[in-house]
């Protein structure tokens, strides 16, 4: 497959603080790779240093095979969407479209051209004469990506751009950007905080924190086999439930057991490369955790907490093991607090980490 964008053990410094660390990464032609993590992780930083508007303190960064570490921000072939619209309010939708080509001196019919294929796509035709004052939040946010869309170039670059729109929005153009995607088939890097976006857009995600990447990989890998404990923990809502214990064996059985609880950890994906006396965390899903139905033989008392009813889930918090830990089941059942219930784990959707490393075993 085809490199499109090429980050070569980049580094970025302000002062004595690190905020790259000799990040490698490799991005495919046609790819959506969202960067997701915290605030401050240095995954806005990062499309910085793509676009240009950042100097890397150490690097290289290619793009479709061209070394552009030091080259201005309008020689990349990158158009960049931002979180705050950045549109001008004295100018219509159309000239905002249009401006940077005009100015890139792009001759008027070619301007036409990309104008109206971004309006068809991006369905703001009936907006074209229109001020951003005068548009939703949604509708400027469509204008911006537009912004971006007739220039023309390989690479398009999204930092945050949902963030400032109402959820029933957020979901919209969520939708909007992979239809975009899938139609344009340009290469997308995307930044976010919101594991939801990244989910449901990226071919890829690469989570950071700190300036390093943890994880790299497609979504189902990293929501069920989380590399090590941060990643675990950062993505799905409510988050992986944890359990600190340590492996124990009664003949030759192998066992979680936490405050004096034994689980059986039959079905684990990596039961033969575990030996009992290891200090390890255990993280298990809500949705992967059943109560009072289809337990199996091993089978365990809780009691219910708290219940959130939430539509079509309901999220019930249980007490179990000296721990508290949510549940995710059908919205039609229903548990009042204080319900003795039994439940059991799916091992084989689990995961241990090392106490100390917090990596997956």
């Amino acid at each position: 497959m085809t490199t499109s964008v090429s980050i070569k053990d980049v580094s970025l410094n302000f002062g004595a603080v690190s905020v790259l660390k000799d990040l490698n990464l490799e991005i495919n032609d046609g790819e959506f790779l969202v960067l997701l993590g915290s605030s401050g992780c240095g995954k806005s930083t990062l499309l910085n240093c793509i676009a240009g508007l950042l100097d890397v303190s150490a690097g290289q960064i290619h793009i479709k095979g061209k070394n552009v570490t030091w080259e201005e921000p309008k020689d990349r072939g990158i158009g960049m969407v931002f979180q705050s619209y950045a549109l001008y309010p004295q100018m219509s939708v159309e000239k905002n479209l249009s401006f940077g080509l005009k100015v890139a001196k792009v001759p008027q019919a070619e301007i036409d051209k990309r104008v109206a294929r971004a309006s068809e796509i991006l369905q703001i035709q009936p907006l074209l004469k229109r001020r951003p004052a005068e548009l939703s939040g949604g509708q400027r946010q469509r204008v911006a990506i537009g912004r971006a869309l007739v220039r023309d170039v390989d690479v398009f670059l999204f930092d945050e751009p949902l963030s400032n729109l109402d959820a029933k929005l957020r979901s919209e153009l969520r939708v909007e950007i992979k239809r975009l995607h899938q139609s344009l088939k340009n290469t997308m890097i995307y930044v976010t905080h919101d594991q939801i976006e990244a989910l449901t857009l990226a071919d890829r995600i690469a989570i950071m924190k700190n300036g390093v990447i943890q994880q790299l990989s497609d979504p189902t890998t990293i929501y069920n086999q989380p590399r090590n404990l941060f990643v675990a923990g950062f993505i799905g809502s409510p988050s992986m439930n944890f359990l600190h214990g340590e492996l124990t064996k009664s003949g030759d059985k192998l066992f979680f057991t936490a405050n004096g609880v034994n689980f059986s950890l039959n079905g684990y994906e990596a039961l033969e490369k575990l030996e009992a006396g290891r200090k390890v965390i255990l993280g298990v899903r809500p949705e992967h955790i059943k109560v009072n139905e289809d337990l199996g033989p091993e089978q365990h008392d809780a009691v219910v907490d708290i219940e959130e009813p939430m539509g079509a889930d309901n999220l019930l918090w249980l007490k179990h093991a000296g721990h508290v830990m949510s549940v995710r089941i059908n919205g039609a059942r229903r548990f009042k607090p204080g319900t003795p219930v039994k439940l059991s784990f799916d091992m084989t959707l689990a995961s241990l980490f090392d106490a100390t490393t917090e990596n997956r075993l």
